[in-house]
């Protein structure tokens, strides 16, 4: 017999080479009806696979991330059957699931694949999946596996090979297809009960530009039709308010070839967006005790030798800078802690100066591929609201905790309410991608641990995802539209204060090392602004919007007028402009209203006269007639009200 032990902690005895999908129905014949797998210790299994030995069990459904990610490994599998009988010869790559959906990189040969093909790929992959044919696995030796796609002529597959080591391997069958897996996957195909190809693009093989270019097939699945057509119906908001195109509506930012891929130009409004999320977090770390540093764009390449970043990242870094110097080598800055670590390091430091906490909105440069750069989320020079925390191993709980608060008072000022916090762990069976002693990584794990806890974070623990000098605690946020996107991020480290001697005077007069915590509640300003602009759909808050106000005046006769009120408003400390073009004042609405504009002031004889403005509201329309100091004192308010409310909430 063994035991299984159950996520509410009860304890199960079942005979040995019991599997997954036998336990559920031992509990309930509707949930066994809904199990897509299991997670066993913490391993992603088939519901068939045989359990030989005392466990931990969790039973996936589609209402589990993990389970539809499943589902989605799975539909590519059925995907690539499709496709082989409807295109012979072609040959797979891999086919990762993805947030939502899946994709396959797949060569083509001679045939050419185009949207026009779509419907067909579907109605054949929903085919497929009605002959509810089981998902077979199989271990299989290296020489076996080698055979059979020396058989195939499958180079692709022969190279995956290749990295594998023997007692490893397993291909997984269903229908007449038979892929290359580590799975798992689900029971059968016939859980898909729709599909949709959603795309089609171009992929370096493994990514490099010197490579063949496959095609990249993306796809989605549901265990219901009405699922698909409400993602539908989401994917279209969703493309709505993609920040590409609002950026370039609401005049943001750009990009230019001249300048180069993935480096954006903040445009005035964009600028001012930028600076008020700079202002705001400024505010935050001043009050947190946190001291302002600057340092600069390149240092040696010593710098990086010295942190470990050359020897993780400096293949994939922008090329050494050379100059006229022989030998001396710059390097444009892909991190800034190993630049705060020397300014820790310019003094000498007493046990009473900790904790010292360096902040800076830093900008830092990588070279990511071509291919991977999308809008403000994927770029190759981006700012960090960065800071490195120089503490007391006494001091390492307490602080990571005010961090915690740091992090949420931003999601609550920005309406981030839906949110988990990934712990982001080494992984234990593969400590050679890291580096520090056991010791130093287990204090570091634990202090992460015992925070979220003690903040009452509701937490994911994810191995194989820290840093390579320390574990993390990772923000995942969902935006309106429900999508999941990675945002501020605290990291604990032992190992760069080694990397670099960092010392301080304890009490007992004896050198000790300071632990390091780096922090980024924003991330990278690049990529929360692009977070922010989908979330909100471009309609930002009022105290972060980069006009409040624009004054539209009937004719030019109310030009001089227009500029009084707006001079009256600037002095307040409002933000906005007045719209003089020689436009009906229909058209300025509707301008305006395309520009999100939260308020419209509209200005003629009467308004003149009596020293008013006609006051007209974002999506709302007309809202009444107010004086300067009342509508001062509305906006200022709602600003008030709002960020009340988050607050409190």
């Amino acid at each position: 017999m063994i035991k299984i032990t159950l996520p509410d902690g009860s304890i199960r005895e079942y005979e040995k080479g019991t599997n997954s999908f036998q336990i559920a129905q031992s509990i309930s014949e509707g949930l066994a009806r809904n199990v897509l797998a299991a997670k066993i210790n913490n391993e992603i299994w088939d519901s068939s696979r045989p359990i030989n030995s005392d466990s931990t069990l969790s039973l996936l459904t589609w209402n589990d991330d993990l389970g539809k990610q499943t589902l989605w490994h799975s539909s590519a599998h059925i995907m690539a059957e499709a496709l082989e009988i409807l295109y012979p010869g072609i040959k797979f790559w891999v086919g990762p699931p993805l947030e939502n959906g899946f994709y396959y990189d797949v060569d083509l040969g001679d045939h050419i694949l185009s949207p026009l093909d779509f419907e067909k790929i579907e109605q054949k992959i929903l085919e497929l999946a009605r002959q509810n044919n089981n998902f077979i696995r199989k271990e299989i030796t290296k020489v076996d596996a080698l055979t059979y796609f020396t058989d195939k002529n499958d180079s692709y597959k022969l190279d995956l090979l290749e990295r594998l080591e023997d007692g490893n391997i397993t291909l997984y069958t269903q229908g007449n297809f038979t892929d290359l897996c580590r799975g798992p996957h689900i029971p059968n195909t016939g859980f898909i009960k729709a599909a949709k190809i959603l795309n089609i693009a171009g992929a370096y093989w493994k990514g490099d530009e010197k490579n063949k270019m496959l095609t990249r097939i993306y796809g989605i699945t549901f265990p219901k039709d009405k699922e698909l057509k409400e993602y539908l119906v989401l994917l279209e908001e969703a493309k709505k308010r993609d920040h590409r195109k609002l950026g370039k509506e609401l005049e943001l930012f750009t990009f230019s070839e001249k300048v180069g891929l993935g480096l954006p130009l903040w445009l005035p409004k964009g600028a001012m967006l930028r600076e008020r999320l700079i202002q705001f977090m400024q505010k935050a770390q001043t009050k947190a005790g946190y001291l302002p540093v600057v340092t600069p764009h390149i240092a040696l390449k010593e710098l990086y030798v010295c942190s470990g970043h050359y020897e993780k990242y400096g293949a994939d870094s922008f090329q050494a800078i050379q100059t006229p110097h022989e030998g001396e080598e710059f390097f444009l800055k892909p991190m800034n802690c190993p630049h705060h670590c020397e300014i820790f390091k310019s003094s000498p430091k007493s046990y009473k100066d900790l904790p010292i906490r360096y902040a800076e909105f830093g900008t830092v440069y990588r070279y990511e591929q071509k291919g991977e750069l999308h809008g403000l989320t994927r770029v190759r020079g981006f700012t960090q609201d960065d800071a490195h925390l120089f503490v007391r191993p006494d001091q390492v709980k307490e602080e990571f905790c005010k961090v915690i608060d740091l992090v949420l008072h931003v999601f609550n000022a920005l309406d981030f309410k839906d949110y988990t916090a990934q712990i982001s762990l080494r992984d234990p069976n593969n400590k050679s991608k890291y580096i520090g002693s056991d010791e130093n990584w287990q204090l570091a794990e634990q202090a992460i641990i015992e925070s979220s806890a003690e903040k009452g974070l509701r937490t994911i623990v994810e191995l194989g995802e820290a840093a390579f000098y320390g574990p993390k605690l990772d923000f995942m946020v969902k935006d309106a539209l429900g999508r999941k996107w990675q945002l501020g991020t605290i990291q604990v480290d032992y190992n760069l204060p080694e990397r670099f001697e960092l010392e301080y005077t304890g009490s007992d007069n004896q050198k000790h090392r300071p632990v390091m915590i780096h922090r980024a509640p924003f991330g990278s300003l690049e990529r929360f602004i692009a977070v922010l602009i989908e979330h909100c759909g471009g309609n930002f808050p009022l105290w972060l919007t980069p006009d409040q106000f624009a004054i539209l005046p009937l004719s030019e006769k109310y030009n001089d007028y227009a500029k009084k009120v707006q001079a009256d408003l600037l002095s307040f400390d409002l933000r906005g402009f007045v719209d003089d073009r020689n436009e009906k004042i229909g058209k300025k609405i509707r301008d305006q209203e395309l520009m999100k504009i939260p308020f419209m002031l509209i200005v003629g004889e009467k308004e003149e006269n009596e020293g008013k403005i006609a006051l007209r509201a974002h999506g709302k329309g007309d809202i009444g007639e107010y004086n300067i100091d009342d509508f001062v004192k509305y906006v200022n308010q709602m600003i008030e009200n709002d960020f009340n409310q988050k607050l409190i909430s």
